[in-house]
């Protein structure tokens, strides 16, 4: 068989912790079933208290079907050269090994991961401590597997969750705003995905970047995409979109080709040479190369004819600074300043405005601005209050958010984590927990079989020690069972269910969200 096969096989073994491989007979004798769950348990996040957003397990369920497949389609003769390569491995990490290798022959044998997991609805908004899925074995003889795999599912779960829940109080803020002064449906493109160079690699990427496209539409991460069409397809609509735009070596080798030591000369001869380039449609160009002031007051008034002659909007994207006081201006710069205007007061000034049936401001449709540079929820709120207060609307801006965005986080911002809370052994069932007395009870687990309902107004709540039939009737559905994904989300629906979430919980706090 190809060596890559049986590398593969080997690494799926291995996708776990150390201390995972000798747990097997570590559990009391007898064990037959290992039931665990998900949970965030808390928040670090004080704007998001209510609940965290749900992302990432469908594509998670296939990608471990797709990464245990080269393991369960070996022959017998290349079985034992992979045990061979555990077997070695674990010798050489654990000293002489106890840890065997007949479970995974007995694994293969069966020939796919005895497992059953329900679920939450992906888009469901699920509260603070109370479980997005549950886990356990299917055949007794596994009953070790569903916590050697605690460590994938924790390590694949938590960033996509993470994500979507930011971009959803990200929406939230931003549709409030709008809903006031502007058009809701420009928040759409309003928040924009620029955090794949900050992220930890390609998966991680992909798996955060869908999770942001869960609430907003406009994105540069294009894994994201592919992630959505391999494991979220169907009648998905417009998942993702972006629009044609420079980065600094493209504006500096401009300069330096056409202006020579003449900067300012070079880069009008750049945004000209784009602008004729694109005669219609948007266009980005980042505009702090050297001056971005120069820029606004001086390169675009010259270019203000061109500009308003096309089918299409110029967006200018500063870089760098304070992103407030770059928008908004600085009350403290020198009176008349570009400084003291900020960019889309000039921007204002240059084009002009119109006003729309709320009575903001909007720029001119031929001009626009984007900021994506350390751009947070914090910022984010502060910028469009203060442009809503000079009598623009929320919209003015468009966002990027990047990796100080979907990279500052951690599995702890909203402290997630997979316990066990019920096993059987010999036939009988025992309700299990963690309380450390040393932790200010942040850690405490849930117990026993658990269950999820909803009360009245829509709310979701935890059921411990939960039954037979209310595990039968609950929120939380069958979505895997033997090796088979058994409910299939179109991305489309995974954004509707968010929709209703987020306007059953806006309904509860008699506020308008989306």
């Amino acid at each position: 068989m190809n060596r890559n096969v049986l590398d593969e096989a080997l690494d799926v073994l291995l996708e776990t912790d150390a201390y995972k491989l000798g747990h097997r007979y570590m559990y009391a004798d007898g064990t037959e079933v290992v039931f665990s769950n998900l949970t965030a348990r808390g928040t670090r996040n004080p704007d998001i208290t209510e609940g965290t957003v749900f992302f990432g397990l469908q594509a998670l369920l296939h990608r471990l079907n797709e990464k245990w497949a080269p393991f369960f389609g070996l022959s017998t003769s290349d079985l034992e050269e992979v045990l061979d390569g555990y077997a070695a491995f674990v010798g050489d990490l654990l000293g002489p090994n106890t840890v065997g290798v007949q479970q995974f022959r007995e694994l293969h044998s069966v020939g796919h991961l005895p497992l059953r997991v329900r679920a939450f609805r992906e888009g469901s908004i699920v509260p603070l401590r109370v479980p997005y899925f549950t886990i356990e074995n299917t055949d007794p003889r596994f009953f070790w597997l569903t916590n050697y795999l605690e460590t994938t599912l924790s390590a694949d779960m938590w960033h996509p969750i993470t994500s979507a829940t930011i971009a959803w109080s990200n929406r939230r803020l931003l549709d409030v705003r709008a809903i006031e002064s502007s058009d809701l449906a420009a928040v759409d493109f309003q928040g924009h995905d620029f955090s794949y160079r900050g992220l930890e690699n390609d998966l991680a990427a992909a798996a955060s970047g869908a999770g942001h496209l869960v609430s907003f539409k406009g994105t540069d991460t294009l894994p994201a995409i592919r992630y959505v069409q391999r494991y979220y397809d169907g009648d998905n609509g417009l998942i993702g979109a972006s629009v044609p735009a420079t980065e600094h070596a493209v504006m500096t080798s401009g300069i330096a080709v056409y202006g020579g030591e003449d900067r300012a000369g070079g880069e009008l001869a750049v945004f000209e040479r784009l602008l004729d380039q694109h005669p219609a449609g948007i266009l980005s160009v980042v505009s702090d190369s050297f001056d971005l002031w120069y820029v606004c007051e001086y390169i675009l008034p010259k270019l203000k004819d061109k500009i308003l002659a096309r089918d299409g909007k110029l967006v200018i994207r500063p870089d760098s600074g304070d992103p407030e006081l770059i928008l908004c201006g600085d009350r403290n710069a020198p009176v008349s300043s570009p400084q003291r205007k900020g960019v889309v007061n000039i921007l204002a000034n240059v084009f002009g405005t119109t006003v729309n049936d709320k009575g903001y401001k909007e720029l001119d449709s031929h001009i626009g601005v984007i900021y994506g540079d350390s751009i947070n929820h914090e910022r984010a709120d502060k910028i469009t209050a203060n442009l809503m207060r000079q009598g623009y609307a929320s919209t003015t801006p468009v966002f990027g958010f990047g990796s100080f965005t979907y990279q500052y986080q951690t599995r702890d911002t909203f402290k997630m984590a997979v316990k066990a809370t019920w096993t059987q052994v010999n036939g009988k069932g025992y309700n299990i927990l963690k309380d450390p007395i040393t932790d200010d009870g942040g850690k405490k687990s849930a117990t026993g079989r658990l269950a999820v309902r909803r009360m009245m107004d829509g709310l979701p709540y935890l059921i411990e020690h939960a039954t037979p039939e209310q595990e039968a009737d609950q929120v939380l559905e069958l979505v895997y069972e033997d090796g088979e994904v058994l409910r299939h989300q179109s991305f489309a629906d995974v954004r509707a269910t968010l929709a209703n979430d987020s306007a059953v919980l806006g309904r509860r706090n008699k506020v308008s969200l989306r």
